[in-house]
Formats: structure tokens, C-alpha cells, sequence
């Protein structure tokens, strides 16, 4: 099988061509290349485009420009390895060391580095930029300055060849001399480009912070609407719920009021009396009432009756322990932690059961008469061996709960509260 690159026994870099390990041979002075039949790594930037020969190369260009995504194109970059001159008939080994001497000459004479300005190549070289993109530069800007030089290499620093030393026909290698930049125009120059870059990456950052604080606010106003909506449909739950209370408490009262006329009606005929005439004794008509606006009876909900036994609860636990003021005022803090928890996460069981023999608990609460009952009017039960304080899930009630927390606070922040 013909061999796909040529690997530098020294340093083990893979090379696409004999052109490629001459001049490695001629900057390290490494002598030994091996024909091997693993391709050279061809990884391609999506996003710029930049083709990466060495993984190292890869982490490189990724810290550098923060691209993550490369496309793996070394099958279809691979090709054989032509270790012989279209002229020279003769077999070539797997050892280019030991290769025909004559045919290496014919390949250099025939493509070589094309001849370019030393002094202005140096210059390059003083700047940062590389040899070989210092060569291409020079060589297809005509070599006439560093400033046109210097402008191809950033025109052209994505290319996928830049950093290939560029090889020419041996009758075009030769290049005009032009003159030089003085080293403070050199300075110059690199400083422009320098700020020309810093001023792009600058530009590219506020650009993406733009976005990103675009993100932000379409993001909180998202927040802001769903908040909303959710208040929104707690706002109505709370009207149905407070509507069909009072329309229970309409129909018990209508049924009381029959019950009691009934039993009125069964005592008059029990003691003989004539049934009661809803009609005046008197047949004249009598005068037809003014019309009187209906009166609703201010009924009750349960919430606000609750409320006045948990305000009562905590009055009396206050009252009886007058010379604990501060410890009075943790209990109520406990309190309003064990409720808060359950109205913030209903689902955690852990929040909705209280070990009664704990001494931390017996501690702030316990020990308080009352403590455990604005427990119970908060709907927690004893469990069947009387050991743990239980609100099952499906009596968690978020608006008694939060009475309860009404007034929890109103009792910790109220320096009268109990006292008058």
C-alpha cells in the first residue's frame, strides 16, 4: 500500500510531501523520514474555516478563538506520497534518507522557496510573525514594504496554507529588493495593528453582551408575566372559595331558621293552641311598606373566624408568660418557620410533620401553652400514637396557613400585642 505521509523518525511529525520534510530536515537537521500509511490530521474549523494539521494545533486555536467545533476531512485530504521526479524511472525505498541523491537535487532545483527580501523578512520575523507567513507575504506582495506586508498577513491570516512556506519554479524565485521601514515605522506599524485587533476583540465582546443582556431582560419579563398569571389565578381561586363559603353559610342559617319555625309549630299544637297566622288580625289593608333595601347579614368566613382564635391563642400564650418575653418571641418566630416551610414546598412531607418529643421543638414551642394548638387550628393532627403534629397534603389550606402567618408577624413586630 502506498504510504500517506512521511513521519520524521526524530520528532514523529507527519509530513504530506517530500517538499514538507526538506524543510523540516533543513531547520532541524533531522535526516531520517519514514513512509507511513497514516494520513496527516486534517481538522477543519467550522466556524473560521482554519485547518488544524496536530490535535496540539487544535487545543491552540480553541483556547485562542474559544472554537469548539472541527470537521475531521483526513480521508479526504489523504493522498500518496510521490516520492519520485516525473524524469526519474528509477524505485524509490521507504527511506527518503536513502533516496536518490541526483533526484533530490532535480526536486529542489525545480521547486524551491521563492528569494525574498532578508532584510524585510527579519523585520517580519522581529514583529512576531512567523517565517513561513512572513515569506508569503513578501512573496506575493512583491516584497515592496513592510506595511503591505504586514496588511496581507492579517487579510490573509485564515487561510488554510499561511503557515506553508510557499515553494516556486527555480527561473521565478527571484524577487526585486525594495526599500525598508525604519525599526520606529516598524514599531509603528505593529502597534496600529496590535490596537486594530484589540479594537475587533473589543467590538466582538460588546456585541455579545449586548445579546446577552437582551437575553436577560426578555427572560425577566417572561418571569415577571408568568408571576403575574399565577397571582392572578390565586386571586380568583380565593373569590370561588370565599363565594361558595358564603353560600354555605346562607343555606345553614335558611335551614336553622325552618328548623325553628318547625319546632314553634310542634309546641303551639302540642299545648292546643291554634296554629300561628302569618297574616294582621285586622283585614283592612294595611299600608304597603316602603321598599327597604335588602340587608345581607355580614356572614363570617372561615379564614377571618381563624383568625380570631389564632389571635386569641397567641394573646393568651403571651399573657401567661409575661416574664419571657424574648423567649415568647422565638416561639412565635418557630412558629412562623414551620408554617412558612409548608406554605413554600406543601409537597415535602419533612415540612409537614412535627416530631413532638423533640427537644429542640419542646424547647421553642412545646413547653408554651397554646404553642401546640395554633398548631392544630392551622389544621395539623396527632397522629394516632401522639407522637408527631400531621397536615396531610390534601388539608394544606395556603389561605389559612397564611392567616396564620398574618398574625404570627403582627405578634413579633406589635410591641403592644397581649398587653393592652
Amino acid at each position: 500500500m502506498a504510504g500517506l505521509s512521511l513521519q520524521c523518525a526524530a520528532c514523529k511529525a507527519q509530513f504530506r510531501s517530500v517538499e514538507e520534510a526538506q524543510e523540516h530536515a533543513e531547520l532541524t537537521k533531522h535526516a531520517d523520514f519514514q513512509e507511513s500509511t497514516e494520513p496527516v490530521l486534517n481538522l477543519v474549523c467550522v466556524t473560521c474555516g482554519k485547518p488544524c494539521r496536530t490535535q496540539t494545533e487544535k487545543d491552540l486555536h480553541t483556547k485562542r478563538t474559544l472554537h469548539t467545533e472541527f470537521s475531521d476531512k483526513t480521508a479526504e485530504a489523504a493522498k500518496p506520497i510521490v516520492l519520485e521526479s516525473p524524469n526519474v524511472g528509477a524505485s524509490t525505498s521507504g527511506n527518503v534518507s536513502e533516496a536518490n541523491p541526483a533526484r533530490n537535487e532535480w526536486i529542489v532545483a525545480e521547486m524551491v522557496q521563492p528569494e525574498v527580501n532578508k532584510e524585510l523578512l527579519a523585520e517580519l520575523e522581529s514583529m512576531g510573525f512567523a517565517t513561513p507567513r512572513a515569506t508569503r507575504a513578501l512573496h506575493f506582495t512583491g516584497a515592496s514594504d513592510i506595511e503591505t506586508a504586514v496588511s496581507w498577513i492579517v487579510d490573509h491570516e485564515d487561510d488554510p496554507d499561511i503557515d506553508e512556506m510557499p515553494l516556486v519554479a527555480a527561473e521565478t524565485a527571484n524577487t526585486a529588493m525594495q526599500p525598508l521601514l525604519t525599526p520606529e515605522e516598524a514599531k509603528i506599524k505593529a502597534h496600529e495593528l496590535r490596537e486594530r485587533a484589540r479594537k475587533k476583540k473589543q467590538e466582538e465582546e460588546s456585541r455579545m453582551e449586548r445579546e446577552r443582556e437582551k437575553e436577560r431582560i426578555r427572560i425577566g419579563k417572561e418571569l415577571q408575566e408568568a408571576r403575574r398569571k399565577e397571582e392572578q389565578q390565586e386571586r380568583e381561586r380565593l373569590m370561588i372559595f370565599r363565594k361558595a363559603e358564603k353560600d354555605e353559610e346562607r343555606r345553614a342559617r335558611e335551614k336553622i331558621r325552618q328548623k325553628l319555625e318547625e319546632d314553634k309549630a310542634e309546641r303551639r299544637r302540642k299545648l292546643g293552641l291554634p296554629p300561628e297566622d302569618p297574616k294582621p288580625a285586622d283585614s283592612s289593608p294595611a299600608p304597603a311598606p316602603a321598599p327597604e333595601e335588602e340587608k345581607k347579614p355580614f356572614l363570617p368566613i372561615r379564614p377571618a373566624s381563624k383568625a380570631e382564635q389564632m389571635r386569641e391563642c397567641l394573646r393568651s400564650l403571651k399573657q401567661a408568660h409575661k416574664e419571657e418575653d424574648a423567649n415568647v418571641k422565638r416561639a412565635f418566630q418557630t412558629l412562623l418557620t414551620y408554617i412558612g416551610n409548608v406554605v413554600r414546598a406543601p409537597d415535602e412531607e419533612k415540612f409537614r410533620k412535627i416530631r413532638l418529643t423533640n427537644p429542640s421543638f419542646q424547647e421553642r414551642v412545646g413547653r408554651f401553652k397554646g404553642g401546640e394548638h395554633l398548631l392544630e387550628l392551622c389544621g395539623f393532627e396527632k397522629d394516632a400514637g401522639g407522637e408527631f403534629l400531621i397536615i396531610p397534603r390534601e388539608k394544606v389550606d395556603n389561605i389559612l396557613l397564611q392567616t396564620a402567618s398574618k398574625e404570627l408577624n403582627s405578634a413579633i413586630v406589635n410591641p403592644f400585642f397581649g398587653i393592652l
